[in-house]
């Protein structure tokens, strides 16, 4: 994914930001940007974070980030902030961003006689061709309405410049900004409100899918982008990406989890002597499943220490593999000679569950059931960089479909709908693949009753295959 920091305050900003932005390191481990604006001269500073920490690349360089205002990123695709000197004014922009259509948008700004600087991976750098878009426009708010316009996907940023920070969120609000205020006139903005509380903010204000805000020390937070009438938030936020502590719409991942753990657990037969979560989001969901089910929850698995990066992250399938195994230590005693109910946020490949299915056997464990937060992954994702690396049929669901229908990817609806033969049939062969006794996924709408907002507010196009703005 990636996360997105910026700060204003009424003092020197380099300690702010660095802390603000490295709250959000859980999202992204290929590449880091801080930028800084004072009296109209930018700062900037970027680093490959890939092989260590966010502190020990940045811990020196907040000497240099000198300035009242910043924005900060950590990022899982390409190399930013970017700095530009336009005729709107010197400006620094960051992104959370997948961007579709990326050789279309490479041809408007060419025809325009734009011209691109930067690459990511030898491709053209989406926040640079962001910072385009927005130069095309006469203001920052037209110049973010042409972003809107023109990228297919999803596209959340922070813009620091003289005027102060704009914050504009993704058109359909798939990922998050929220602004937090500390005393009068010091406000930060982020994509999760975890970043700022320890630096003594507090939430002011949820941007609204579609909206920007001008945020300065004299006006506070101003409007320049209305609304849009309709969002989409990724539900993955609540299921896995978002640290347990975080609220989105002001709604709490930690509770989230706990209450799709608590529902699958008031539902299940299953007769077991612990319930464990595999760490780190599928503790959330295994508390709630313990009290649901009345199962005492036990800690089976221990995630070593933070260092480890989360196991999506990573480029190749061996590297995510050995990630999911080096980060995650059993503890033999608990497990040995146990039924075990074993939670965790999702099935994507299947691969890294296979893995620690049969090390958990080795180590003892009796009998193994495991649970999911959410309903099977049929697509993969349009719109984060969650399954960037994740094609349709790199998918579980996918293969297995395919096997069942005779080797073609059909009769999709029926194998989203939790009431039929043929979803029986995949989560049957799902299970016989990932090798436990018995597996078990939450429907929609219990994801939807779990997260508290309306299914159409929700973007589920990953169980589903809907979504708006395609």
């Amino acid at each position: 994914m990636s996360g997105l920091f910026g700060v204003i305050t009424n003092k020197p900003c380099a300690t702010d930001l660095f802390y603000g932005t490295d709250y959000h390191s859980h999202l992204g481990t290929r590449r880091a940007g801080l930028s800084t604006i004072d009296n109209g001269r930018m700062h900037l500073n970027i680093h490959n974070i890939e092989n260590t920490q966010f502190k020990t690349k940045f811990t020196y360089d907040i000497n240099e980030m000198l300035g009242d205002r910043g924005i900060g990123v950590i990022s899982d695709t390409d190399a930013q902030p970017i700095v530009c000197n336009s005729h709107l004014g010197r400006f620094a922009v960051c992104s959370v961003s997948k961007i579709n259509n990326i050789a279309e948008l490479e041809k408007l700004c060419l025809e325009k006689n734009q011209q691109f600087t930067e690459l990511s991976m030898g491709s053209t750098n989406p926040t640079e061709l962001i910072a385009l878009l927005i130069t095309q426009g006469n203001s920052f708010a037209d110049g973010i309405q042409n972003v809107y316009k023109h990228v297919r996907g999803s596209v959340s940023f922070l813009i620091v410049c003289n005027e102060g920070i704009i914050a504009a969120r993704d058109l359909y609000g798939r990922t998050p900004l929220v602004v937090g205020r500390r005393g009068e006139n010091d406000y930060a903005v982020a994509s999760e409100t975890s970043s700022y509380v320890n630096l003594g903010f507090e939430t002011e204000y949820f941007v609204k899918a579609g909206e920007a805000v001008l945020i300065t020390k004299e006006n506070g937070i101003q409007q320049i982008v209305k609304p849009n009438d309709k969002m989409q938030i990724c539900s993955f936020l609540w299921i896995y990406y978002g640290y347990p502590c975080v609220e989105y719409e002001d709604i709490n991942a930690e509770e989230v989890r706990y209450r799709l753990g608590e529902a699958m657990g008031r539902n299940d037969d299953v007769q077991a002597d612990y319930v464990c979560g595999i760490p780190d989001s599928g503790v959330g969901m295994a508390l709630g499943y313990a009290a649901g089910s009345g199962i005492p929850y036990k800690r089976g698995i221990l995630k070593y220490t933070p260092t480890w990066a989360r196991s999506f992250m990573p480029v190749n399938q061996e590297a995510r593999n050995l990630v999911a195994k080096m980060k995650l230590i059993p503890s033999r005693k608990v497990l040995e000679g146990k039924d075990m109910v074993f939670c965790d946020d999702s099935i994507v490949r299947g691969t890294q569950l296979r893995d620690q299915v049969k090390m958990l056997y080795a180590k003892g464990v009796k009998h193994i059931h495991v649970r999911i937060s959410c309903p099977p992954l049929v697509h993969g994702c349009q719109y984060l960089n969650f399954s960037a690396s994740k094609t349709d049929k790199e998918l579980i669901t996918r293969r297995v479909i395919e096997e069942l229908e005779g080797g073609q990817i059909r009769n999709l609806e029926a194998y989203q709908d939790e009431t039929t033969k043929e979803y029986a049939n995949m989560v049957e062969k799902i299970r016989q693949a990932v090798g436990v006794d018995t597996l078990k996924f939450n429907s929609l709408g219990t994801l939807c009753d779990a997260i508290g907002l309306p299914k159409c507010d929700v973007c589920t196009h990953c169980f589903d295959g809907s979504s708006y703005g395609e």
